[in-house]
Order: structure tokens, then C-alpha cells, then sequence
């Protein structure tokens, strides 16, 4: 299939590349030339406009956009839908607010065209390991789009089968799922990063706990000097707390137990704050989520330890480096 793919940073050029693995045609454009080129180098055809890269393709046309959620998402889906034609199909891949995906979706149908909403994670390793996909939209338009879905997904892969599953691998066992009508995919992603905020959390706090107990302000004999870096490892293997999140964990205390390189300035990129506002609205309490949001807030002020390991890990899953606010 082929696919216009608007936005070729840390995930964009990702996205594109597995897609052109899977011998899917690929046409990308990004702001910076320099990108568009390096793509251009490995296969794809390179796209200097967004006016360009429509007229590149024919009808019924595909577009991924994977940029920023707020004005630059915002922006590039209008100008695709006054360039586009009855049948294209335009799909946010990024992390934009579910209520945006419902405005949208009607703009599009008003226009004869298809809007699909995918909550994507898997960060930078997505490339090699495949990404996660949790979708909004059409069931027609969707299934169209299944070969597209097909080679971004992880797969079943060695992962073992969840006991009651004895039917045929389906999209879920895959690594994606139709949650429903336009917004229910990034519905579904923003309350995942609102998880995401509170397990990193835990995480950071336990290590920084950890790290403390060879503080001299403790008893002589309740003082032990915990490598943290072999805690994170041990937990790694066969621990009921192992996950990614942790291996990134290992990877960073290993490589800097002091974590000097890493400000503990944490940023947020809006699906936290908006997980709380939906707790609210459906009058769901939730402590731990609520928070790990203010802990950030928080950061941004007074660096910790566990700040730093919060930077750490959301340097190894996404790349964001972070500075001082």
C-alpha cells in the first residue's frame, strides 16, 4: 500500500521504515529537508511540500500524520483536507486529545473523506520491535487499512498466549485493537500514558528509597550500600515487577548510577493531565495517577534522584532529552 507519511521525526521516520520493510511504498515529507532526504536514501520517495506529497500519490489516497498533538497535528490535517479527494483516508498517528479526533472525524465525513485516530506506542525500539496500535474509527476504513496495521504490530511473537485465548490470533493478540468510533483510540492510548506516568513513578521512587539507604543521617547498622543497578537487573529476571520500563531502568543505572546525565527536569506531553480531567468527568478516583502527574509538576522545581530516573527512562523508550525549566 502506499502511504504518505507527514512527520518524519524519532517515530515518523520509524513508522516508515517498518512500513517499507514490509514492502509497503512510502512518500514522506517533514519540515526539515535533511530528514526528508535521509528517508529518500533508504526508499522512499521524498515529498518537499504537503502540496507535493498529495499530488504524488493517487486516489484514494493514504496519509499518516505523526507530529506533535496541538497546532502542528491541527494544522496538517486542515491543509490535507482542503488538498485531499473524496476517499482519502487521513490518519493521526501522534497523541492528540480524543475530543480533537471527534471534531475532526466529522470535518472529514462533512468532506467525504475517512479519519482514523491511532494511539501508537513503542517509542524508538518500534522500528526492530514493533508498535502497539489502539485505534479509532470506521470498521470499513479500518479493514482497509489492515495490511498497513498488520506490519506496524509486533505480532504474536514468542510472547506467550493469555490462558482462554484458544481461537485464532486476532488483531489484539497482534499488538492492535479497533477501540471503537473516531477519539476511542487515542481515548484508549491517553489513559495507557496515564498508566505510564504512575508505573515510571513507582519505579523511580523504589530506586531512589533503595539509593538512600547508605545515607549517613541512618543508624550505622541500618545503612547498606545497595547497588541499584544489580537490583534492577535481579528484578529483570523473574521478578513480578519486570516490564520494559524496568530493563530501561537497568540499562541507565548500569551505563550512570548517579544519573549525572539526565536534569530530573520531567516534562509531560498533555495525556496525564487529560487521563485526571477523564477520571473527573466519570467521577473515577485516582491517586496514583493524579499523583505521578504532580510529581513532574513538581520536578520542575526540585530535581531528586527519582526525577532523574524518570528523565532516564523516558530517554530510553522515546528519546526526550530534557533541560532544566
Amino acid at each position: 500500500m502506499r502511504v504518505g507519511v507527514i512527520g518524519l521525526g524519532r517515530m515518523g521516520a520509524n513508522i516508515a521504515r517498518r512500513l517499507m520493510r514490509g514492502g509497503h511504498d512510502i512518500v514522506g515529507f517533514d519540515h526539515d529537508a535533511a530528514t526528508t532526504a535521509a528517508l529518500a536514501a533508504e526508499g522512499a520517495t521524498a515529498a518537499q511540500s504537503i502540496d507535493a506529497l498529495v499530488a504524488t500519490m493517487t486516489p484514494p489516497r493514504v496519509f499518516w500524520v505523526m507530529l506533535p498533538a496541538g497546532q502542528p497535528t491541527e494544522n496538517t490535517i486542515q491543509a490535507l483536507i482542503s488538498l485531499s479527494g473524496s476517499g482519502d483516508i487521513i490518519i493521526d498517528g501522534g497523541n492528540s486529545f480524543y475530543k480533537d479526533d471527534i471534531r475532526r472525524a466529522k470535518l472529514c465525513a462533512s468532506n467525504n473523506l475517512h479519519y482514523v485516530d491511532v494511539g501508537t506506542s513503542g517509542g524508538v525500539p518500534g522500528l526492530e520491535r514493533g508498535y502497539c496500535m489502539m485505534i479509532g474509527g470506521d470498521e470499513s476504513t479500518i479493514s482497509h487499512l489492515e495490511p498497513v496495521f498488520e506490519t506496524l504490530a509486533p505480532g504474536l511473537g514468542a510472547l506467550n498466549r493469555t490462558s482462554g485465548r484458544n481461537g485464532p490470533n486476532n488483531r489484539v493478540e497482534s499488538g492492535y485493537i479497533h477501540a471503537g468510533p473516531a477519539g476511542a483510540g487515542h481515548f484508549v492510548k491517553m489513559v495507557h500514558n496515564g498508566i505510564e506516568y504512575g508505573l515510571m513513578q513507582a519505579y523511580a521512587e523504589g530506586f531512589d528509597i533503595l539509593k538512600g539507604r547508605a545515607s549517613e543521617k541512618l543508624p550505622p547498622e541500618e545503612r547498606y550500600p545497595i547497588d541499584v543497578a544489580d537490583v534492577a537487573e535481579v528484578w529483570r529476571r523473574g521478578s513480578v515487577i519486570s516490564s520494559w520500563l524496568l530493563d530501561i531502568c537497568a540499562s541507565a543505572l548500569i551505563d550512570d548510577p548517579h544519573l549525572e546525565k539526565y536534569s530530573g527536569s520531567v516534562s509531560d506531553s498533555g495525556e496525564g493531565q487529560w487521563t485526571i480531567d477523564a477520571a473527573m468527568e466519570e467521577a473515577v478516583p485516582a491517586h496514583v495517577l493524579s499523583a505521578a502527574l504532580f510529581a513532574r509538576y513538581r520536578s520542575r522545581r526540585e530535581t531528586t534522584y527519582s526525577d532523574k530516573l524518570l528523565s532516564a527512562m523516558r530517554f530510553g523508550f522515546g528519546g526526550h532529552t530534557e533541560t532544566p525549566q
